[in-house]
């Protein structure tokens, strides 16, 4: 019967089925209100009640304040999608429809509620151009509005975070959280208790980067790179030496391979397990990670690449053995490294809120994971104008090299005329290539990748332009509209006569959204526009999800015509989300036991930072010590010393058992070979492990208190905290634990045989 009812409530909450009717019919009310509020003079609420936040009062208000702040009048669809935000979904609205503004609008109507809200963007630049930009809206409403930027001082991150409304990258916000969780001094912290997030690429942030650990490390040394590994495995042939695992994304040495390294080093490998990692390491950075795909390498360092928006992704680094290993693959003396103090994934960071809504142009696609990880509804808020463009279907070709040669011929034709193209690209290798091959059939596209994401709004200004012949990696996130024309009105009636923007797709992505995302970027607000993705039957995406089926046969023109070649495309786009699901749902079973300890920890150390919780344990623990102490040095003297003595005990003990979990959870895949589950194997060692640190705090502070001298500084007597912190993002291990590549190969076993 259960089982039923949670049927029920998943058929009547499908992806997508938030109900606008309540939303538009406050809508179509503040319409008649709209004259009426245009004629006061002071826009700003004398007093606020929190329910006339969301009244058809407030939408004509909010309204008027923007046509009088920005001079824009918000459409009616805009303020829907604000009303939807206020009431806790996330919303779909295409590229063009002014999410920004509705953004605003939306924060506005909460920070009026009472709740300070933090916007959270995927960038600093975005997060600075929008605090700015929409300022003038949030004067006229009495508010205030600040921003946060990888260059703000302390003082300054104080300050943005105290207004109604702050705009940060999901990255600053969440380094801010953890440089907060080792505050010594209550006068120290930066931010304030959780309220609203309201997120920006909802999707991107909450789906995409969910599992990315930020991370806060200290006492920073340089990293050990192991040249002579990466020096080795350079010798080393695939298929002879080593073989790959596409799917499971892993590479195995051959037994070949295994003699040739042996011989090399001059040892028996698995009498040297330390060894062997070092090994692995090196023949995963040379054969599975490729230089202006995965990364790039730009002022002598190795820069990681966000797959899901083509840029650089700044500030992230591999898990420090991998990074280390691709360094010394491209010559590249070792990063710094560091013992990590804390760490903290996106989806745990946003899940502190009590409240979350968020917007972007591609939701519905991962509506259920919104559910199942957030539980968000999706809001499709419908266009101001209806979408005019002509999406073909794929062009399917059986070989790389036939495609290439097509994607050429049709880029060329298309530009002949005139029209504006854009093209995307799966990466900024093929970017490259791409602009090269175009350059010898005498074109000169503008190009923008990872390499140059700086000039990114200029380049997207002018994609619209006529003639305009753009190659570009992702399109998400890149926070500018491409205009008919570059904004000139009579450039747009000529370029939209022409057909208007034209998108072409080197590939298809493992996520229908980014192909979503790239095909948006043409037909905006009712522009005319066309797009066409083109596929080969060597695209990773085939050979990689769908390794065992074939395409059937190109006709005489070497196009895939056959339906069967459409629905083979779909099947492995769909098998990789699959796994990727997957993966994020294994994370996130790991994860649970670890958050809720850190919660309990952090509710401790609380106590600890804001009152005598310190000094009353450590009162009951060592009374005559304690009554020693507080005669020869003072009862305030004391209590101070207590707390940084047990609060520095907090810190290591934690430090250390964080480091025990990463292990556990590396090496806990071997406990499936003995028929266990290695959750409930995680979760069996995770506990009891938990109550042997919040001991061995206890017996540390009790120990360091009975021995302290207070008329001396404590860092001298081994509470020395680092000297330094730093802060960075751990993208995920490409290749995942053991354990998840399992999982992989598992997924698309199960995948291909439903079909």
């Amino acid at each position: 019967m259960a089982r039923v009812g949670r049927w029920i409530r998943r058929v009547l909450d499908r992806p997508g089925s938030v109900d606008l009717a309540p939303y538009q019919r406050v809508v179509a009310e503040a319409a008649a209100l709209e004259d009426e509020v245009r004629g006061r003079d002071d826009l700003r609420p004398a007093t606020v009640d929190p329910a006339w936040v969301g009244t058809a009062d407030f939408c004509a208000v909010v309204r008027e304040a923007a046509r009088r702040a920005l001079g824009q009048r918000p459409f009616d669809v805009q303020l829907t999608g604000v009303l939807a935000m206020l009431d806790g979904h996330v919303v779909q609205m295409a590229t063009g429809e002014g999410k920004t503004l509705v953004g605003a609008m939306t924060a506005a109507g909460y920070a009026l509620r009472g709740s300070r809200v933090h916007a959270v963007s995927v960038n600093d630049y975005l997060a600075r151009r929008d605090a700015e930009w929409m300022g003038p809206l949030y004067d006229l409403l009495g508010l205030t509005a600040g921003w946060v930027a990888e260059g703000s001082a302390a003082g300054e991150r104080r300050e943005a975070y105290a207004k109604d409304v702050t705009y940060a990258a999901v990255s600053e916000l969440g380094f801010d959280v953890l440089r907060d969780r080792v505050c010594v001094d209550p006068a120290d912290l930066v931010t304030p208790p959780p309220r609203v997030a309201l997120v920006d690429e909802a999707d991107s942030v909450l789906v995409d980067e969910a599992r990315v650990p930020l991370v806060l490390a200290g006492a920073a040394d340089p990293g050990t790179a192991q040249p002579e590994m990466a020096a080795l495995v350079r010798r080393l042939s695939r298929g002879y030496h080593y073989t790959i695992d596409e799917e499971g994304r892993n590479v195995f040495l051959t037994p070949k391979g295994t003699d040739t390294v042996e011989k090399a080093l001059g040892i028996d490998l698995y009498e040297h397990p330390g060894v062997v990692t070092q090994v692995n390491l090196a023949l995963h950075a040379q054969a599975l990670l490729t230089r202006d795909v995965d990364y790039i390498v730009r002022d002598g360092r190795v820069h990681l690449v966000n797959a899901s928006r083509g840029r650089v992704a700044m500030l992230q680094r591999w898990p420090d053995g991998l990074q280390a290993a691709v360094e010394a693959k491209e010559r590249l003396p070792a990063s710094e490294t560091g013992e990590i103090l804390d760490s903290l994934t996106i989806q745990s960071l946003i899940r502190r809120y009590p409240r979350i809504c968020g917007m972007t142009g591609t939701a519905l696609a991962v509506a259920d994971q919104l559910r199942e990880f957030y539980d968000l509804k999706v809001a499709v808020i419908p266009p101001n104008r209806p979408c005019v463009r002509v999406d073909e279907p794929d062009r399917i070709y059986p070989t790389a090299e036939a495609k290439e040669q097509a994607l050429l011929d049709e880029i060329e034709t298309r530009h002949a005329t005139g029209r504006p193209v854009l093209v995307g690209t799966l990466d900024v290798a093929e970017s490259e290539r791409l602009d090269e091959a175009l350059r010898g059939r005498g074109l000169r596209p503008v190009v923008l990748n990872a390499k140059n994401d700086a000039e990114e709004a200029a380049i997207i200004a002018r994609a619209g332009e006529r003639g305009a012949l753009t190659v570009s990696t992702q399109m998400a996130g890149r926070g500018t509209d491409i205009r008919l024309g570059g904004g000139d009105p009579e450039q747009e009636a000529e370029v939209a006569a022409l057909g208007g923007l034209y998108v072409i797709g080197t590939g298809r992505h493992e996520s229908s959204r980014l192909d979503d995302q790239l095909r948006g970027r043409a037909g905006r607000q009712g522009d005319p526009g066309g797009s066409v993705f083109l596929v080969s039957g060597e695209d990773h995406l085939l050979t990689a999800y769908a390794p065992d089926d074939a395409l059937p046969p190109a006709d005489p023109d070497g196009v895939v015509r056959d339906g069967r070649a459409g629905i083979l495309v779909a099947h492995a786009q769909r098998v990789a989300e699959g796994v990727n699901l997957e993966i994020h749902r294994n994370t996130w079973r790991y994860t649970r036991v670890l958050e809720k300890q850190r919660a309990e920890i952090l509710e401790r150390r609380d106590r600890v930072l804001h009152g005598d919780a310190g000094a009353e344990a450590l009162r009951i623990a060592c009374p005559d010590r304690y009554r020693e102490l507080e005669e020869t040095a003072g009862e305030e003297t004391v209590s101070r010393a207590a707390r940084q003595i047990v609060l520095f005990h907090i810190d290591r003990c934690w430090t250390e058992h964080l480091g025990f979990l990463s292990d556990l959870r590396e090496g806990i895949h071997l406990r499936a070979l003995g028929r266990l589950n290695p959750l409930d194997e995680f979760n069996r060692e995770a506990v009891p492990a938990y109550r042997a640190m919040l001991d061995e705090i206890e017996r540390r502070s009790k120990e360091t208190f009975e021995k302290a001298d207070l008329s001396r500084d404590l860092a001298e007597q081994g509470l020395r905290r680092p000297t330094a912190t730093w802060t960075y993002l751990v993208q995920d291990n490409p290749f995942g634990s053991e354990w998840d590549r399992v999982l992989k190969r598992v997924a698309g076993m199960l995948k291909r045989g439903r079909r």
